[in-house]
């Protein structure tokens, strides 16, 4: 990859960025997307799903630190939307994906319902590293934090239905959420908020209770 702006020019080394706060918050919601992709392997959503919501905790809280933060600089605010892109794949990406392979038995028929949350993720995220938000300072599509919100309160349900049917179930969710993720639908920027944060924050909680009592 070639620099075309001298603005881009690297004037710090690569790990001195871990020092930026935003971006520690960034990481600490990786890790708590590899502990959910850990368990969702094994095999206990449970803990997958605290994994999971902790992980937008995470990610909706470097945001608003970053905007709170004075003397960042142009390299600190590119770095770190770079990092929670990268990260975005992943937490949003990779582990519902995952999860729906993993609780469909690793049946080959779910790989192109992961495929699609996939490339529909990875375009969803091109979209908005290109575009930003539309004119009236919305997201055009779902924006794809929304999907483990959503994944990590359907499978609140999940010890109502038998395991084939509730696969099914997340699945079509799964398809859904994908579609809804490239769509032209307009939606606010909740994230941005600080009430939106400590709501979630409160929903965390919540689900983090829910799910350590089902792990006990």
């Amino acid at each position: 990859m070639t620099t075309e702006n001298a603005a881009d020019v690297p004037t710090r080394p690569i790990l001195s960025y871990i020092k930026d706060l935003p971006n520690l918050c960034s990481l600490a919601g990786l890790g708590c997307t590899l502990m959910a992709i850990y368990f969702v392997i094994t095999g206990v959503y449970a803990a997958a799903m605290i994994g999971m919501i902790w992980a937008v905790g995470f990610d909706w809280a470097d945001g608003l630190i970053a905007r709170k933060m004075k003397g960042r600089t142009g390299a600190d605010r590119r770095f770190g939307g770079q990092l929670d892109l990268l990260i975005d794949i992943v937490s949003y990406g990779v582990t519902p994906a995952l999860l729906i392979m993993s609780y469909g038995g690793f049946n080959p028929a779910f790989l192109p319902v992961a495929f699609i949350m996939l490339v529909f993720g990875a375009v969803r995220l091109s979209y908005f590293s290109t575009f930003g938000l539309s004119d009236d300072a919305k997201y055009t599509g779902l924006a794809i934090d929304n999907n483990s919100i959503f994944l990590v309160f359907l499978f609140l349900f999940a010890d109502f239905f038998g395991q084939p049917v509730f696969s099914i179930i997340l699945a079509i969710s799964g398809l859904c959420l994908a579609v809804l993720n490239v769509s032209q639908i307009k939606t606010p920027k909740l994230s941005g908020k600080p009430v939106n944060v400590v709501l979630l924050a409160a929903y965390t909680l919540v689900v983090t209770a829910i799910y350590s009592w089902k792990l006990t």
